[in-house]
């Protein structure tokens, strides 16, 4: 059995009895600023193993072939109306849908970007309208010319004024005329403006009275608007609220449309509100935009290719003076990839300072055309895409965020001007990967702190103490 003696010997701490030992003032200041030291140094590894750390790098896009990508966007256009605001979304694949409307929705705004009311519903629109097959026949005009001196002197005498806003360069104004001016007569015959005075039909040449159409929002030719006395009278401005007609244009379908709406009077002549149609009418009238622009917010789904979303006036029966088009716009929010809330990335800073700086670049920036440009102007943003991925350390994925850089232009066209937003993924990503630490490295870290204190402390302690005692000594004049 070994000895108690022989296992001693291999004692690395031995002691040296108290009696042995001598305290001092230096060493107990040393013992003080030393205890402090590692205290500092501890808290210093502790908080360093309890941050998150984290390595960046650029990989190519791991995006499955056939993913597709969100767009949030809402845009606000003061001088766009609802009426024939339409959002296209193209690719390079051939991808193209014209005017989606599932996800989409519009407000009428003011020019000052105020909404004027509740969403704006344009309804059911017929596809393809029939004009009738009168434009062979020779035209004679018993519609009312009416102009911006005696407009609203007719709007005030008759209860019920439809008026065809229309161009004459405009393609389909002229294949409305012949039934337009049939349509006014029989309803002239039916309904003596003299004897009966409920109705008239007018007309009013927008190329001549600019005025009077911009002050009617109209932007599409033809139009063809209801207005209605009493009831519907604004508050203060003795404006009539008045609805759109977007039902065929022969002649017959145009006399049961007026008829519809003149007939209710005599049964109820104190109440002209927009609801007093019949069933078969309401689905072709419809309230007209109050104001001349429209704020359009949604989402829709694209592929991850270069692709193009576009805003501009659309519509399979109408005609647009490219020159009077304005496509200024305020761009109130576009972000791609699921919509991350301030929270989320509140909580992420700790892995990237910079994630969520660009993913909505854009957002709150206004691009309008005083004119000064000139008409026919397209306003061009291209985007560039890039897709940034963060992960943890057993490859569990916390966000995955896309921003983007923006480059606005302006361009004149040829044809109708638009708003256009060219968007283009990046084929690489940024992966930010959060590193774990090993407790193994932190308690050897505290180790290496505990023990490098306490030597550098010793040997402060006997070079202090050296000195000390070499001092005294040469007071005392001694010699060593």
């Amino acid at each position: 059995m070994v000895s108690t003696s022989k296992i001693k010997s291999v004692d690395f701490y031995r002691k040296i009895p108290r009696d042995l030992t001598e305290a001092s003032l230096s060493g107990a200041g040393l013992s003080i600023i030393a205890a402090l030291s590692m205290i500092f140094l501890f808290g210093m590894e502790l908080n360093n193993y309890l941050a998150v750390s984290t390595s960046t790098s650029v990989i190519v896009d791991r995006s499955a072939d056939g993913d597709f990508l969100r767009l949030d966007f809402n845009i606000s256009f003061p001088s766009l109306s609802c009426e024939f605001a339409s959002v296209d979304v193209s690719d390079v694949l051939g991808t193209n849908r014209l005017n989606v409307t599932k996800t989409i929705r519009k407000f009428s705004i003011d020019s000052n970007m105020r909404p004027t009311g509740s969403e704006f519903h344009v309804g059911e629109v017929l596809s393809l309208i029939n004009h009738g097959d009168e434009t062979g026949e020779e035209v004679v005009e018993d519609s009312v010319p009416l102009t911006g001196r005696n407009f609203d002197t007719f709007t005030h005498q008759f209860p019920i004024l439809v008026v065809n806003f229309y161009a004459p360069w405009c393609y389909w104004c002229n294949l409305l005329k012949p039934s337009w001016e049939k349509a006014a007569k029989q309803i002239k015959e039916r309904y003596d403006p003299e004897m009966d005075g409920r109705v008239i039909l007018a007309k009013v040449d927008c190329t001549q009275e600019g005025d009077l159409c911009r002050r009617n929002h109209i932007q599409g030719y033809p139009s063809i608007r209801i207005f209605r006395k009493g009831s519907d009278l604004k508050d203060d401005n003795a404006h009539h609220d008045h609805e759109s007609y977007y039902g065929d244009r022969d002649t017959e379908s145009l006399v049961k449309m007026v008829v519809s709406v003149v007939e209710p009077i005599h049964l109820e002549p104190h109440n002209l509100a927009l609801e007093d149609k019949s069933d078969n009418s309401s689905r072709t009238l419809k309230k007209a935009p109050s104001t001349g622009g429209c704020r359009i917010e949604g989402y829709i789904r694209v592929k991850k290719v270069p692709g193009n979303l576009m805003v501009s006036a659309r519509s399979g029966s109408h005609s647009f003076d490219s020159s009077q088009m304005n496509m200024s716009h305020v761009v109130n929010h576009l972000s791609f990839g699921q919509r991350i809330m301030p929270q989320k990335f509140s909580e992420l800073k700790r892995l990237s300072p910079y994630l969520g700086l660009s993913h909505d670049r854009l957002d709150g920036r206004p691009f309008i055309n005083q004119r000064d440009l000139g008409p026919n102007v397209t306003i061009e943003h291209y985007l560039q895409i890039v897709k940034t991925e963060v992960v943890k350390s057993n490859g569990q994925a916390l966000v995955e965020a896309y921003e983007y850089t923006a480059h606005s232009s302006v361009a004149h066209s040829y044809y109708l001007p638009v708003a256009k937003f060219h968007f283009e993924l990046s084929p690489m990503q940024v992966l930010i990967t959060e590193n774990s630490k090993s407790f193994s490295h932190f308690i050897t870290n505290v180790c290496a702190i505990i023990g490098g204190v306490f030597t550098v402390a010793g040997i402060l302690d006997s070079i202090l103490h050296h000195s000390m005692t070499l001092m005294k000594k040469i007071e005392l004049g001694k010699n060593f």
